[in-house]
């Protein structure tokens, strides 16, 4: 019996519930996050049995220190940076190709063995996270296995197709994923940016569900009053932090210039990599695993900085206002879901001038007052506390044979 306060059509016995993805790779960002954080609450609250199917996940590497300015990961934190929050997961993997990716992402060797690693778990209800060979695999095991299919569309394949190569290629990825989505039971969507986008392409069973954030891990309490110290830096330095992958996508080039266009007092630490271009303003890390690190570096930062304009939707935002950060992001994709004038400022996309002049606009304001919003905006709607139950009480309606769409796009228009 899986018991959940506030949910009541649970089936009577225990559910495996199997989550597939290509982005729960060695830094898997936003998607790496959500499935651990989802294994571990399922642990803590529920008799749900949880795997996660990944493609020959690969060890080493993601934690590993680099420098910049003579500054490493272990200088900055308290925390060990070899805690694995994937322990809380259950991994099983498949054969895989590595492809040219920064995050270390694989490509299955084949979709047969993915079905037979499927009909071998004999999940209850399969969700994918990509809308590549894990989820044609999902499809044709569901054959056998006869259970529900949910798809979490996290990634915005219809943009990048579009901006890369042109109209006729979105027509094409348009109807992919019609075709792929029409044997989906339910979609989800993180951002109602990105349902409505589904939602055009004629995929009706599609659902806003947001992603959530650890509001203990992330939190005003995290930070280290020294940090400056240890950049280098005097106490009246203007801090920002970008935290993520550096793909072209995130824009970064954006954001370097308005910082070198600020110039002093102004800094930038980038939590993801190194830029190509050395600055000294701006103040390199590797990718960090660990939450509880991550939660440090952004709780003694002034404010994040996003400029990327296709996010689907943003989860290093909430991170960072849940740590008490206000935050300068772009009007575009799901970050201007996410920062309205209580948490931050938006600015139009793709300008370095407009990053720049947000920038220094924040400065002018409240900031105390925008850092307590921005917390408490989190606490309201995005601790993971108020989105799991969410996501399960939409498992629970496919397990029971209840007719998902009407009820759960009720949640879509709150």
């Amino acid at each position: 019996m899986v018991k959940v306060e506030g949910i009541s059509s649970a089936p009577s016995t225990t559910v495996h519930l199997v989550d597939l993805s290509l982005f729960y790779a060695t830094e898997g960002g936003g998607v790496h996050t959500y499935l651990t954080a989802k294994s571990a609450w399922l642990r803590r609250h529920t008799a749900i049995r949880h795997t996660i199917v990944a493609a020959e996940y690969p060890e080493g590497g993601a934690l590993n220190a680099g420098t910049n300015n003579a500054v490493t990961v272990n200088a900055l934190t308290e925390n060990a940076l070899t805690a694995r929050t994937d322990d809380q997961a259950k991994l099983v993997t498949v054969p895989a190709w590595p492809i040219h990716h920064p995050n270390g992402y694989r490509l299955p060797r084949s979709i047969r063995s993915t079905v037979r690693t499927l009909e071998q778990l004999q999940p209850d209800l399969i969700e994918v996270g990509d809308p590549y060979s894990f989820a044609w695999a999902a499809r044709r095991a569901q054959k056998v296995l006869h259970c529900p299919l949910v798809a979490f569309h996290h990634s915005d394949l219809h943009q990048i197709v579009s901006r890369r190569w042109g109209a006729l290629a979105a027509r094409a990825a348009r109807a992919y994923l019609r075709s792929l989505y029409r044997g989906f039971d339910l979609v989800l969507a993180p951002s109602r940016y990105i349902a409505h986008q589904l939602r055009s392409m004629g995929i009706q069973q599609t659902c806003y569900q947001p992603l959530g954030v650890d509001c203990s891990i992330f939190t005003p309490q995290s930070r280290h009053p020294d940090l400056r110290l240890r950049l280098g830096l005097p106490h009246s330095a203007r801090l920002l932090v970008y935290a993520g992958r550096l793909a072209a996508e995130k824009r970064l080039p954006l954001l370097l210039e308005a910082i070198e266009r600020l110039g002093n007092p102004y800094h930038l630490l980038l939590v993801g990599g190194r830029p190509s271009t050395p600055s000294a303003q701006v103040h390199s890390l590797p990718y960090v695993r660990c939450q509880h690190s991550l939660a440090g570096l952004l709780a003694s930062c002034d404010a994040l900085v996003h400029p990327g304009d296709q996010e689907t939707f943003g989860l290093v935002v909430l991170e960072a206002m849940a740590c008490g950060l206000p935050v300068v992001g772009v009007a575009a994709g799901g970050v201007q879901e996410l920062v309205d004038a209580r948490t931050g400022l938006l600015v139009r996309p793709a300008s370095a001038d407009a990053l720049a002049e947000g920038i220094a606009a924040l400065y002018t304001l409240d900031r105390a007052q925008l850092a307590r919003q921005a917390r408490e905006k989190v606490l309201r709607q995005y601790d993971w506390h108020i989105i799991f139950p969410q996501l399960l009480e939409r498992y629970m309606r496919l397990l029971t044979g209840e007719q998902t769409q009407g009820a759960a796009l009720s949640l879509a228009t709150e």
